[in-house]
């Protein structure tokens, strides 16, 4: 966190105060006033509650303190009491959860794509320490057990190019914000907002990608396929023009060109727990006017075979989420539970 970037989130505090709005009040996703990009929830949340001592209050008086501050920090007023909606803060689309474990549970509902999951980490003597806030969409990855609601799958069938543009375009929202004149000096952080004039097109962006086909990473093992995505993700990054890689873990990978970066050494592609071809909001502000949804964003589909000790790319795909399964079948089915149990990694919070 940066002292500027903790300076330009608090803006939203401030017009959300004006606005006379509630919790309950509903705010259109990517509003750029009043909708509080995930990014920047973070920041703010972060920076106010870590410190706030939870000791000695029971359970429910716990959760009911970090709402009150939630609502401080986010300029809202405070309600009488607090109404058990789903999710607990409807305006802003997002649950809060006060963990002192590192086992997230979910009771009875749904684990929702597009919802924020607000996860408090709180130490050995209840003081909040850390704040982490993610999509739904974000804990697939995270479920070890196979039981997370709605995974869903698609089949990568090979064919003889090594490189496959699958839609030539964007789509109707997308193909006005794009420019091809931009330069690598141009280009910010992956994980900045996209706006307009800074995103290239689908096909600038496959006439980039496309030479990483034979180009290899050092294979980390079978079991470090995050940390493999990682390196391919570097790849990408270098390969578009920005000056460093940066990674925060949100959807998608290189949220500055809406671009999603998927490695597959083996058929099956998991999309987690959003369709590409989805046609919900995306948690970015609004580009000009225009609502980014999931369906907009680009995914870039690699294919390696692992040789001795090396990751080779051997094929790549580039292809719109509307297009998506037009090329890679989606399997059938997907799973229903009542309540997930979700053990948060090491280092998940940072601290």
């Amino acid at each position: 966190m940066t002292i500027d970037s903790l300076t330009e989130a608090q803006r939203f505090p401030v017009a959300i105060s004006k606005s006379n709005l509630t919790i309950y009040d509903s705010v259109t996703i990517g509003d750029p006033e009043l909708w509080i990009p995930i990014s920047e929830l973070e920041l703010l949340l972060d920076d106010g509650l870590r410190g706030v001592s939870l000791a000695g209050f029971a359970i429910r008086t716990r959760s009911k303190i970090v709402k009150e501050h939630i609502c401080r920090i986010l300029g809202y007023p405070m309600p009488k009491s607090f109404i058990k909606t789903q999710p607990r803060f409807p305006g802003q689309e997002f649950d809060v959860y006060v963990q002192k474990s590192n086992n997230l549970q979910i009771w009875n509902e749904e684990i929702s794509p597009t919802r924020r999951y607000v996860i408090v980490s709180v130490s050995e003597d209840y003081t909040i320490r850390k704040v982490k806030v993610i999509t739904g969409q974000m804990l697939a990855p995270l479920d070890t057990t196979g039981t997370l609601t709605s995974k869903y799958q698609a089949s990568c069938i090979l064919r003889a190019e090594s490189t496959e543009l699958i839609t030539a375009n964007d789509t109707a929202p997308i193909s006005p914000l794009v420019d091809d004149t931009i330069q690598p000096a141009d280009i910010d952080a992956p994980t900045d907002h996209p706006t307009r004039g800074k995103l290239l097109s689908i096909g600038s962006l496959y006439k980039i990608l496309s030479p990483l086909v034979g180009q290899s990473f050092i294979n980390l093992g079978i079991d470090q396929e995050r940390n493999r995505g990682a390196e391919l993700h570097k790849l990408v990054c270098e390969a578009i023009g920005y000056p460093r890689y940066q990674d925060n873990g949100q959807f998608p990978d290189i949220q500055h060109q809406l671009l999603e970066v998927k490695l597959q050494t083996s058929p099956t592609i998991d999309l987690g727990v959003v369709r590409p071809n989805d046609s919900a909001p995306l948690d970015v502000p609004m580009i000009q006017g225009v609502q980014v949804r999931h369906c907009d964003v680009r995914y870039a589909v690699f294919y390696a075979e692992i040789v001795n000790d090396r990751v080779v790319i051997t094929h790549f795909f580039l292809s719109t989420g509307e297009s998506f399964f037009e090329r890679f079948p989606q399997f059938g089915g997907k799973v229903m539970n009542a309540k997930l149990q979700l053990p948060l990694p090491s280092g998940f919070f940072g601290v």
